[in-house]
């Protein structure tokens, strides 16, 4: 892996390709996607892949809106919706699967076919409506081409890998699972971690232990679930499903296409995946029900609340609050989503977008009228019919409406205030709101989207700032102990539940507090590591991402309350711990490494090679500094010189120290002087430097960071290489001399 590393140097080739890209997953536009392949028979070695292994085939490039994109990774992927003898299959493209290489931070293309969507906007719409109750991937549209011939129109969805956990949940290393080849139905299989080895896809590097915690809890501690469980997510997905008729899911006979990842926090979150079957495309109820329009139109609020073979929903509806607040979700979806018709006039939205499309594509699996009717009118495919959107919601919504469920008697929920709208910090504040037809308040609590909320009780007894015992008016004690606090408030009553703000917890409210908070200039970032190979290891011994903050004034300087991140649009992703401290025109290093241990500093993210942004602030939005830096070269780190008050230079590492810029320039001047010509090529090929070798060393390696090839003791001008029995593909080639920076070129071996 380490030698793998040390080739990514690569990279810097990328410089500037960012600003080139449109959003990959803006909603109003249509990606274009190009695949080229050097075999004409592209489709079969595909579809033997598929049969196979599974593996990834090597393009020659693919192009995302133009962007070119050497030697990436294809494959079909999919169930139902692969067919062998579709010209229109669903594609999953790796970008860095043989290259270290990005569009925009995303590595991972996912393009489904629309198979069994005459509307062909049912997974974008779905994704849309998911995106306001839970994290969910982005989806929007892509034309695909291979070989110059234009495939189709695809769905494009954002894939759930390490990147979408890190922006979503901040962090990505814990247990993770996908749950997708049916009967993942989270029962308590016994304390024996291999029988959960089938049907869950572990795609962290450990975890089968953690999810047979999670069953075990579901099935036997279920009064502590919320301690491992995001039982709210869980909820909001399956009222979501529930209610827009989402049987290929969780609810339904297969019982898969969910993602659970273990969050820093150590609670599962769902994430839910595949939605072409949104909307009543999907019939199987399980044990043995396909399930009839009608029956999919008066599908109950709650499916399977009696049965074991479903214990996320048996075992959580057994909890009365629980199911108390999966109703109030569910009932805030019908209002916000049905009742409305939201869904409906997203979707025509969404299909004028697709519109053009839709009818160039000779390979769709429907008609174009189809395609217009299906929003309101059944298609019939093969024995079965597809819904219309609106046939089946209409009287979806009039059924759900007419529920002892959905008739009871919500309490209600106004003037939720805070008694101080900008407390000091380490004060304490009274939270109040004025609730009736209720018999039990709470307020959710958390200090920052890194903590959990817990909920804590309040009461109308006139001693928390309520005012007078029984006026309606219920009030908690809070300490304001953070630089910012998240808050909402849940009221039941022995049949409803309410919430206020009705999406959360995915939504809150939110007080800022008053604090003390440097100036800016005081504290700088002064020096990036995006690419750490050998330049310093952390506690644990692992070449890790840093970043090196520098004291200017000469007072130790706290950075209490201060954020650190590298997305300039989510400023607080991690929180410096209180108590730490900087010396006077002293030095603190954060790694970026999503590890914690005891000495260090350890921030909840990564630092990407290709270049990103970093930003220090508060939550109150003061900035302290911030920078946008590039694609960065491998033991090559990006800091200010002068030390503390220059602009930015590329420069040789100063860990913990003053910044010096001593071997930079000829750095540069050695990486440019060198050439290699022909590349690719067949035989041989000559590389050219432009100042003179003496001893130098030529290292060829493979993908895997595997020394495939070397030659000692150069000297001169030029160095031939030779094939010397190499596959085709691509290889690095790293020149050392001396004590010079060494040099990595990439090089492509042909037939």
């Amino acid at each position: 892996m380490k030698n793998k590393i040390l080739l990514m140097s690569i990279l810097f080739l990328l410089t500037g390709v960012k600003g080139m890209c449109q959003n990959l997953f803006a909603i109003d536009t249509i990606q274009k996607i190009e695949i080229q392949f050097s075999m004409a028979n592209w489709d079969y070695i595909l579809d033997t892949a598929k049969a196979g292994s599974d593996r990834y085939t090597m393009a020659q490039w693919v192009k995302i809106n133009g962007v070119r994109f050497d030697s990436a990774g294809v494959k079909y992927k999919g169930n139902s919706s692969y067919n062998v003898n579709n010209t229109k299959n669903p594609f999953h493209i790796e970008l860095d699967h043989f290259i270290p290489q990005d569009y925009m931070g995303y590595k991972d293309i996912k393009l489904s076919n629309g198979w069994r969507d005459p509307s062909f906007v049912r997974e974008a719409l779905t994704y849309k409506i998911l995106q306001n109750y839970m994290h969910a991937p982005l989806a929007n549209f892509a034309q695909v081409y291979v070989n110059g011939q234009y495939i189709g129109l695809y769905t494009n969805t954002e894939a759930v890998t390490k990147n979408f956990l890190q922006a979503r949940f901040l962090s990505n290393d814990h247990s993770f699972f996908y749950a997708d080849n049916g009967g993942c139905n989270l029962v308590f299989r016994g304390n024996d971690s291999t029988l959960y080895f089938s049907p869950y896809t572990k795609k962290s590097d450990y975890g089968y232990a953690d999810l047979m915690r999670l069953c075990d809890s579901l099935a036997n501690n279920i009064s502590g679930i919320e301690n491992i469980l995001d039982v709210d997510r869980a909820l909001w997905m399956l009222a979501i499903t529930h209610a827009l008729v989402i049987l290929d899911s969780y609810i339904g006979g297969p019982q898969h296409n969910f993602y659970i990842y273990k969050d820093h926090n150590g609670k599962f979150n769902p994430i839910i995946w595949d939605l072409n079957g949104a909307f009543g495309t999907f019939s199987n109820l399980g044990q043995g029900m396909n399930l009839t329009l009608t029956q999919k139109q008066t599908l109950p609020v709650i499916v399977h609340a009696n049965d074991s073979l479903w214990p996320l929903i048996k075992n959580l509806m057994s909890v009365p609050m629980f199911k108390r607040m999966y109703i109030a979700h569910m009932r805030t979806v019908a209002n916000e989503i049905l009742a409305n018709s939201y869904y409906y006039t997203t979707a025509q939205y969404l299909q004028s977008i697709c519109d053009t499309a839709y009818q160039s594509d000779a390979n769709a699996f429907f008609t174009y009228t189809q395609f217009l009717s299906n929003l309101t009118t059944n298609v019939a495919s093969g024995p079965s019919s597809i819904p219309g959107l609106t046939n089946l919601m209409g009287a979806r919504t009039s059924f759900l409406y007419s529920t002892s469920e959905f008739q009871q008697t919500q309490p209600a929920i106004s003037n939720v205030q805070p008694s101080d709208t900008f407390p000091l910090i380490n004060s304490t504040i009274y939270i109040t709101a004025s609730v009736s037809n209720t018999n039990a308040v709470y307020c959710g609590l958390r200090g920052s989207v890194m903590d959990k909320f817990s909920r804590i009780q309040m009461f109308d007894d006139g001693l928390n700032g309520d005012g007078a015992p029984g006026d309606g008016v219920y009030g908690t004690t809070v300490a304001v102990s953070s630089p910012e606090i998240h808050y909402y408030i849940y009221a039941e009553n022995n049949n409803a539940g309410m919430f206020s703000p009705q999406r959360a917890e995915h939504e809150w409210h939110t007080l800022n507090t008053d604090y003390t908070t440097l100036t800016t200039g005081e504290v700088v970032i002064n020096e990036i590591a995006a690419m750490n190979s050998t330049i310093q290891t952390n506690g644990l011994g692992n070449f890790n991402d840093w970043v090196e903050l520098y004291n200017t004034t000469n007072d130790t300087i706290l950075l209490d309350y201060l954020f650190i991140s590298d997305d300039f649009s989510n400023s607080d992703k991690w929180q410096c711990p209180s108590g730490t401290k900087i010396p006077p025109n002293g030095y603190s290093v954060i790694w970026a490494d999503n590890d914690v241990f005891a000495g260090e500093l350890h921030s909840g993210f990564n630092l990407s090679g290709s270049g990103e942004q970093m930003i220090l602030s508060y939550a109150n939005g003061t900035i302290i500094d911030s920078v946008t830096f590039p694609a960065q070269r491998t033991d090559i780190t990006y800091g200010r010189y002068p030390n503390g008050t220059g602009t930015f230079v590329f420069m040789s590492p100063t860990f913990n120290a003053v910044n010096l810029v001593t071997g930079h320039t000829e750095q540069d001047r050695y990486n440019k002087g060198i050439h290699i010509y022909p590349n690719p090529f067949s035989a041989q090929t000559t590389l050219y430097t432009d100042e003179f070798l003496n001893a130098a060393s030529l290292t060829v390696y493979n993908l895997d960071g595997q020394q495939v090839y070397q030659i000692k003791n150069i000297s001169g001008n030029t160095v031939t290489i030779q094939r010397n029995g190499l596959a085709t593909g691509l290889y690095f080639v790293r020149l050392t001399e001396n004590n010079k920076q060494p040099a990595t070129k990439k090089i492509i071996i042909t037939d």
